[in-house]
């Protein structure tokens, strides 16, 4: 992370060991930037990408959808169906995505792909997906803190899936999402290591950007140019050699894994099943 630093979100504020070396006491400022990562041990994480290497995103994305507009009017119907799903189970399960504090957070994609992710078994992937974390939210902070657009819940006046982190989200840009950037980073990265999950994987990072719908901190469109973002921040990512490299150590790690048989650590079967539940009449 060689960007301007952001003040990241309390979802990953409580430090951790991460590979033995990396201890990381930051996060997403509700996916406002690029978390910091401080490390009392070794050198902080850092992303991949730096300088003009992180896709610029106040050039890539459009303005956000003004009041009267089509765009915005679907906005505003997505919210309200999203806001109906509240206290369901899969509000519940927007709040378990929302969290994306080290190392717990690297399992968001474990049942997608069939197994754990842990320090253990797969300390490279672990880095991978938080050095590509961090690349992916650092893709959406010109945009962020260039239009301050404000949340569905500001607007609203209902509840979140985080009500503990509601404060601090008032004050933080909504468009484009963080969460949905770094969530297609992932679910396109794992894709290419196991193309036989492809399709889970895939379909894991669509319900992971709906999950920021239904928790009621993003916008439709917010989750729509976070993906943009994503799919804009892999393509700098394969010319890192850093990334290249860490990129074939996780694959052969997951190989090793999967030839182990070892489930991940995650109930799985109940994942799947509330994912299943969608946005009613979403896009």
């Amino acid at each position: 992370m060689m960007q301007p630093p952001f003040r990241p979100p309390p979802a990953m504020s409580r430090c951790k060991p991460l590979l033995h070396a990396l201890a990381l006491c930051a996060a997403l400022t509700a996916c406002s930037s690029t978390p910091n990562a401080v490390s009392t041990q070794a050198p902080a994480a850092t992303g991949y990408l730096q300088g003009d290497a992180i896709p610029d995103s106040l050039a890539l994305t459009p303005l956000p959808p003004a009041t009267g507009t089509a765009r915005a009017a679907l906005d505003e119907a997505v919210a309200r169906q999203a806001v109906a799903m509240r206290d369901s189970p899969r509000f519940r399960q927007a709040g378990l995505d929302a969290d994306l504090d080290f190392p717990g957070g690297a399992e968001q994609f474990s049942c997608a792909l069939g197994i754990p992710v842990n320090e253990r078994q797969t300390p490279a992937l672990m880095r991978l997906l938080l050095r590509s974390l961090i690349s992916a939210s650092a893709s959406t902070k010109a945009a962020k803190n260039h239009y301050r657009r404000p949340r569905p819940f500001v607007l609203n006046g209902q509840p979140t899936c985080t009500p503990h982190e509601e404060e601090r989200l008032r004050n933080t840009g909504s468009y484009p999402s963080g969460h949905s950037a770094i969530g297609w980073t992932w679910a396109l990265l794992l894709s290419e290591i196991v193309p036989d999950r492809a399709t889970a994987l895939l379909d894991r990072g669509r319900n992971y950007g709906y999950s920021r719908l239904v928790c009621n901190v993003h916008w439709y469109s917010d989750v729509q140019e976070g993906q943009a973002l994503a799919a804009a921040t892999v393509a700098r990512l394969h010319d890192n050699p850093e990334f290249n490299a860490d990129l074939r150590l996780a694959r052969r790690e997951i190989e090793a894994t999967r030839a182990l048989g070892l489930p991940p650590s995650r109930d799985c079967n109940a994942e799947t099943e509330v994912l299943k539940i969608d946005i009613p009449d979403a896009p």
